[in-house]
């Protein structure tokens, strides 16, 4: 069933303004992500004419000849930079392929020497020569944000406000440019956009879609519509931050329904947050003693858990397949 409730709305302008509205932000993001896992950020300062821009880049690149695209697939990272074609992502427990094709990129090297802990990116500076600028300067205006986000996360949990953002400094962050294709008259059954799931890093940004099919499962097990409106950022806490803090914040389950008719496209630009691959993801005690004293989550590395979902996703090969 799907509801009119909506995701809760939290407003960026109260994190630039004066002592009463951080205290209301950090409030206001706490409780979205303890409640529901999601919310909506308005006023989030990111250009809309460079979101615009950004989708248009995608365009060019996924309307490229399949040979070409196929050229910068890069499966020995388990498809973590460049592409990722259509069908091959699945959602974890769900067999059938997802209906996307997707490019990924994240940090740029930065070239001082420093031994980086994520894989270099890769670009289509000849087929699509604006791509690059246009991308990158995106995923670093996001990737600012989102330390602007993880400090309100740890200010409510009781942290430093910088004790997130550390764990993800020269962490394997991610942003994802996503093409949904017409989904045509012969999908394969059981086959959906983007089939339920809940995300495996620290917070996720989306922004907004260029169409409606986001739905977010309320407490109850029925569907949310979030409706694609660029003014908004949406955010949601992942399995990750789920993991340290034993269930606080909450990993929601959502989904990319298939449109109504079969020709419509759609375009979405999420942003996946990761720490480290070395940070330890233990639920740590304080947050154990406020969710009932028991430990519901499990022990692992941030490196450990990400290869896990990415074998579970269809993206990489167990260790021992290798």
């Amino acid at each position: 069933m799907i509801v009119a409730r909506q995701i809760p709305t939290v407003d960026f302008a109260d994190c630039l303004g004066g002592e009463n509205q951080q205290a209301r932000f950090v409030k206001a993001v706490g409780d979205s992500l303890k409640e529901i896992g999601f919310f909506a950020l308005e006023n989030h300062g990111i250009d809309l004419q460079l979101i615009e821009e950004a989708y248009h880049q995608g365009d060019a690149f996924f309307s490229l000849p399949k040979a070409v695209k196929q050229s910068y697939l890069q499966p020995k990272i388990a498809h973590q930079r460049g592409y990722t074609a259509f069908g091959v992502e699945h959602a974890k427990d769900n067999d059938a392929p997802d209906l996307k094709e997707f490019w990924q990129n994240g940090r740029t090297h930065t070239g001082d020497g420093k031994a980086a802990t994520y894989p270099a990116n890769v670009w289509p500076e000849k087929e699509v020569p604006e791509f690059k600028p246009v991308i990158d300067g995106l995923f670093n205006q996001m990737e600012s944000l989102s330390q602007d986000i993880l400090s309100a996360c740890s200010q409510y949990l009781g942290k430093p406000q910088e004790w997130l953002g550390k764990m993800s400094q020269e962490g394997n962050t991610i942003m994802r440019i996503i093409h949904y294709p017409p989904v045509g008259d012969h999908a394969p059954a059981g086959a959906v956009r983007s089939a339920a799931h809940e995300d495996i890093n620290l917070i996720t940004l989306l922004v907004t879609a260029t169409a409606d099919g986001l739905q977010v499962m309320d407490h109850d097990g029925s569907w949310i519509n979030v409706e694609g409106d660029a003014r908004f950022i949406i955010v949601d806490s992942g399995d990750m931050l789920q993991n340290l803090t034993n269930g606080l914040f909450r990993s929601t389950t959502h989904r990319v329904v298939n449109p109504k008719d079969t020709k419509s496209r759609r375009f979405s630009m999420p942003m996946f947050v990761h720490p480290r691959n070395e940070i330890d993801l233990t639920p740590r005690p304080e947050f154990v003693a406020l969710t009932g004293g028991e430990a519901h989550y499990q022990s692992i590395t941030a490196g450990a858990y990400l290869h896990q979902r990415l074998v579970e996703i269809g993206l990489a090969e167990p260790e021992g397949d290798k």
